[in-house]
């Protein structure tokens, strides 16, 4: 099997080169984009298996191909990373918003990055090979082997990650689960401050689950329940 492929679009090349050795040594392929239309014309070619993405680009704003890429189906399953100077909590938010999967802010540790880049690889990979039953909750079905999840019959547009956040409340059903928890079996590491990462997909999953919105409980405090 050969390694994961991870797509840099990253216009400044010192920095690009730089999270592109950081995955080889953790023996990631890496291939570099510098503009918007070069890293369209490289998936287009071929889609890899996670993308890193710069959000102020030469050609134009990494959000705008996030979004591009959330709403076609050949890109709706591809873990994204954002790579941006961009900290503002309202940039992070906007970036989970148009489905990114992690948020990473410059100046940043290229040993981290690339652990952070493996450990969303492994849970893909783990994600994708799990046989588990259809889960069904009143309105609300969560059909794994498919990866996705219906209500009244109806699909809803969930991420990856979204799809396996609620995955994992769903299982773990009448147990509080904490943050630091779902970090670490849903996006794979448990790094100090990220916390709110899991507070801002929990927001954006309950607004598409809409009526089954009530199914994730906040314990105040302590984390989430999924509502048996």
């Amino acid at each position: 099997m050969s390694a994961p492929l991870v797509l840099i679009v990253e216009d400044e090349e010192d920095i690009a080169r730089l999270v592109a050795r950081a995955l080889e040594k953790e023996g990631l392929q890496a291939c570099r984009a510098a503009t918007l239309a070069e890293a369209q014309d490289k998936l287009a070619r071929e889609l890899p298996d996670l993308l890193i993405l710069d959000l102020m680009l030469p050609d134009g704003d990494g959000l705008e191909l996030c979004k591009v890429l959330r709403y076609r189906e050949e890109g709706r399953h591809l873990p994204i990373v954002i790579l941006t100077a961009k900290g503002e909590e309202i940039d992070r938010i906007l970036g989970f918003e148009m489905g990114a999967d992690d948020y990473i802010v410059k100046p940043f540790s290229p040993k981290e990055l690339a652990l952070r880049v493996k450990a969303i690889l492994r849970r893909t990979r783990a994600s994708e090979k799990a046989e588990e039953p259809v889960l069904r909750f009143g309105d609300l079905l969560i059909d794994v082997a498919r990866h996705e999840a219906r209500i009244r019959g109806e699909p809803i547009y969930l991420t990856r990650t979204e799809f396996n956040l609620l995955l994992t409340l769903a299982q773990a059903r009448g147990k509080v689960l904490t943050r630091e928890v779902l970090l670490d079996k849903v996006w794979g590491y448990t790094f100090e401050g990220y916390a709110r990462t899991v507070d801002t997909h929990v927001r954006r999953l309950r607004k598409k689950l809409g009526p089954c919105a009530q199914l994730i409980e906040t314990v105040w405090g302590v984390g989430y329940r999924f509502r048996v």
